[in-house]
């Protein structure tokens, strides 16, 4: 739940300031300036606990110092802190994560769940891996211990999903020497927004000497700071109206083969009703509230063995959309209905650990359930689909070969306004296991290896709603269409009505029918549902071997095998055909893709996207001195396929393209040489230089020249080389200052184009695959004579340069180029601190995403300028 904390922050300001003013004493906070050293962070990137140093892999680590440091608190935040990771995607719970620029599209939200592509970049909540297609979860970034970042294929440990990397939050486990806590409070204000405040409570509890309970809670409302304006729109605006040669907002031309149906028609004789928003527009509407909790508990059955598990909770509430329309104005959009999304998942993990003789043993395992239930507005729709007059408007206005003249839309019809939008419900259930061994890491050969099992369900129904199509007139003189049903039995015989022996199926979320009526009983014009249940099962066993070749060279020499299915059933049914009185379900134009892909279907589809296969990685590191370790990495990695509800329909630009029923893997081959060094104890560098070469590019498409609905294709091949490095530096001479930074350098290409159409071309960049992105800090700390305070100012500013949101041409936009400066300045005691800071302190309007897929801009910008204060206490 919500809760309110007081805006005004006199007492704290005053606090600061008067901290601040204090005379700094000779001696920075450490005792002298010769015992300063550089941090040393252990991750776990290699499934076995190392420090960071000692790994030979791109790896970035944000330790809980930074975390607190930098005020990262949820998906946003750390991407910023991240240069060679990217997002696209909407908001809170609505993101997909890249890793050096590998991607191609920008998720559809009404599709990306059931028809949508597997992440390329895995995510991890300790053990568990929790990728979702086109929903990553935004997990609350409370009382973690690290967020690792592993740049690059990490498919042999880490399999499916691992293609470009993996990002990964480690939590803070329960720590048995003794009890204690921390209590967290925060607030701010949005420069042009609304305000916002949070809470988060740490206690961990030592039960006995070998059991112990760690719980976090949370709360976190952030202010919104998008404005919906008044607007109106009608449907003359539609594509279906739209000649070839006009351009698009992005800058592509419509193609000949593109044009309406009915450009260059007289339209005087049909009156267009306005759809307007008037009513709901609104200042601030994107509000996002985070509340949930994690309770773990620790228990050392022998001196061998222990168990360790985790209850995570989580619900985000969010309104509005995180986007903006920038021809609309500053932040600004028209949406036509109120939009929402309530976003809540249970995560419970186990953790086994022990010794069985010479091996250590981990079985860990996690149950994970999620639930979305969105409301979307799907107004802008009118851009792209030249089907939609045919189910707001009379007949006679789009069927005009029987009026007379033919060809010109009767006198007297009807264009309601189009105002739709799609009441989303979207439930996800995975569960997975793996069972790992790892021999003696003192040893001069060390090997891990394991078994990795996984389930995921994702059933999801959309209600696609036109309230318009309530009062369209048909050819037969009645208003609106006749009841529809979902269309799932795999004996269905196409064209045949409810009712008869081969008639649809129930639904996964929905009875038998009809769905004239949306999933909660109202009868508000739901012309389309698809109600459709994706499964995705994998299955892995995989080993990496480290053999230490002298005392300076290391080989470590990795492989997985690997069987995946995904399974598509449900049915994605249409009103088309029904429409007036006095008329059957048609069964028409839509897909029983129960019926399409079971075994041996009528058209030849498979029944299951089927991938197996072997992957390898080889390293060779090279220590010539304790401090610096080198390394060259040879590492594949994979994506699984999927099924294509739209199998078959075929291109009208005359290429001879058919979609496919089935998409293969994409793979990956890296090659990358990299460098992880100190130089006496000030100065830390870790840099690697990579060549990527990706076989098979996923991407998915929208273009109603070839069909009216999202699919997917094997769109190209292409290569990504790049440069990224991060640093530490404690300078000599000046006590109490460090300065780090990040960058990353990309250089993204198609290189062969595989679907035949215009739309992709040889020589384009990735999608967010911005050329240098990057971020640099620096941190000067110093006593305070009159107390013996800790005080602090640390100014800091990120950039990227620009990138795009598309390689299909028709959908892809560019996302501008930005800069960022913040500054945050507080004071802190043994067991108490106060910070004050001040976000994108120019009020630089960094564009982090945009989409172009309904020929609208909708651009996803870093928050506004923020100033705000922080305050712990720990007991």
């Amino acid at each position: 739940m919500a809760f309110n904390v007081p805006t005004q922050h006199t007492v704290l300001s005053a606090a600061v300031a008067a901290a601040l003013a204090g005379a700094p004493v000779a001696a920075s906070a450490q005792e002298d300036a010769g015992a300063r050293m550089l941090d040393e962070i252990v991750v776990t990137a290699r499934r076995v606990q190392e420090s960071l140093q000692d790994v030979p892999l791109a790896v970035t680590a944000l330790d809980t110092r930074e975390i607190t440091e930098l005020g990262i608190t949820n998906f946003a935040d750390y991407v910023l802190q991240l240069p060679s990771v990217t997002a696209g995607g909407s908001g809170p719970g609505q993101n997909t994560i890249y890793i050096r620029g590998v991607a191609s599209t920008t998720p559809n939200l009404t599709t990306a769940g059931v028809a949508g592509l597997a992440p390329n970049v895995a995510f991890y909540l300790d053990e568990q891996p929790l990728a979702h297609p086109g929903r990553n979860l935004d997990v609350y970034a409370a009382d973690l211990a690290r967020i690792e970042v592993l740049s690059g294929p990490q498919g042999t440990l880490f399999g499916a999903s691992s293609q470009a990397g993996n990002v990964r939050l480690i939590t803070n486990k329960p720590d048995l020497n003794g009890f204690d806590g921390n209590v967290k409070l925060g607030a701010n204000t949005i420069s042009g927004g609304d305000s916002g405040a949070s809470l988060e409570v740490v206690l961990n509890i030592p039960l006995s000497d070998n059991f112990g309970l760690r719980g976090v809670v949370y709360s976190d409302r952030k202010g919104g700071w998008i404005d919906n304006i008044a607007d109106t729109r009608t449907v003359e605006e539609s594509a279906r109206f739209r000649p070839a040669g006009a351009v698009r907002k992005n800058g592509v031309p419509v193609a000949d083969f593109r044009a309406g149906f009915q450009a260059g028609v007289d339209l005087s004789n049909i009156t267009f009703v306005e759809a307007d928003n008037s009513a709901i527009a609104a200042q601030d509407i994107n509000e996002v509230t985070y509340t949930g909790g994690r309770v773990s508990a620790k228990w050392d059955i022998t001196g061998d063995w222990n168990l360790l598990v985790a209850h995570t909770a989580q619900d985000t509430e969010a309104d509005g959309v995180f986007f903006a329309d920038p021809d609309a104005g500053d932040l600004e959009i028209s949406r036509f209905v109120n939009e929402r999304i309530d976003d809540t998942f249970d995560n419970t993990a186990w953790t086994l650990t022990g010794r069985l003789a010479a091996l250590d043993v981990i079985y860990t395992g996690a149950f994970t359930d999620r639930q979305s239930d969105q409301i979307v507005d799907y107004s802008d729709y009118l851009f792209v689909g030249q089907y939609l007059p045919y189910y707001i408007c009379d007949y006679y206005a789009t069927y005009t070969s029987y009026n007379t003249p033919p060809g010109i839309p009767r006198a007297g019809t009807t264009c309601h306004g189009p105002q739709m939008f799609v009441d989303s419900l979207n439930k996800l259930e995975i569960q997975t296991h793996e069972i790992r061994f790892t021999t003696d890491q003192a040893n001069r050969w060390r090997l891990q290896g394991g078994v990795f099992f996984s389930e995921l369900e994702l059933i999801e129904v959309n209600d696609f709603i036109y309230p318009g199509s309530l009062r369209a007139i048909s050819w037969n003189g009645h208003p609106g269409f006749a009841p529809n049903y979902p269309l799932t039995n795999p004996g269905a015989a196409p064209g045949n009505p409810e009712g008869s022996s081969f008639g649809a199926g129930p639904g996964y979320y929905t009875y038998p029918g009809p769905f004239g009526p949306d999933r909660h009983g109202s009868d508000i014009g739901v012309i389309f549902r698809n109600d459709i249940r994706r499964t995705d099962d994998q299955f892995g066993v995989f080993g990496e071997l480290d053999f230490d070749l002298n005392d300076q060279f290391t080989l470590t020499l990795g492989a997985r095998n690997y069987e995946i299915e995904v399974d598509l059933e449900g049915s994605a049914n249409s009103s088309f055909g029904n429409f007036g009185a006095n008329r059957t379900d048609g069964q028409r134009f839509g897909t029983n893709i129960s019926q399409q892909f079971m075994p041996g279907n009528a058209v030849g589809a498979p029944d299951k996207a089927v991938a197996d296969g072997t992957i390898f990685k080889a390293t060779l590191g090279w220590r010539p001195l304790a401090e610096q370790l080198y390394y060259v990495t040879l590492s594949e990695g994979f994506r699984p396929g999927l099924l294509n509800r739209p199998g078959g329909r075929s291109s009208a630009d005359g290429s001879g393209f058919v979609v496919p029923y089935a998409l293969d893997t994409d793979e990956v081959v890296n090659i990358e040489a990299g460098i992880k060094a100190d130089f006496g104890n000030a100065f830390r560098l870790n840099a690697a230089l990579f060549n990527i070469d990706i076989d098979n590019l996923q991407t998915t498409i929208f273009d109603t020249s070839i069909v009216n609905l999202f699919f997917s294709d094997n769109a190209a091949d292409a290569r990504v080389r790049g440069l990224e490095a991060d640093f530490i530096w404690l300078p000599p001479g000046i006590d109490g200052l460090t300065i780090a930074g990040a960058v990353s350098f990309l250089d993204s290409e198609i290189t062969r184009k595989i679907t035949p159409t215009n739309d992709v071309r040889e020589g384009d960049e990735l999608a967010f695959a911005p050329g240098n992105q990057g971020n640099l800090r620096a941190r000067y700390e110093w006593t305070l004579q009159a107390n013996g305070w800790t005080a602090h100012v640390m100014p800091m500013i990120s950039w990227s340069s620009d990138a795009y949101s598309d390689i299909i041409t028709i959908n892809r936009d560019l996302i501008d180029s930005w800069m960022m400066l913040g500054l945050t300045a507080g004071v802190a005691a043994d067991r108490w601190s106060v910070t004050l800071y001040a976000n994108n302190l120019t009020d630089e309007r960094a564009e982090v995403s945009r989409s172009f897929v309904f020929d609208t801009k909708h651009v996803t910008y870093a928050q506004p300028r923020t100033f705000g204060v922080r305050a712990s206490l720990s007991f």
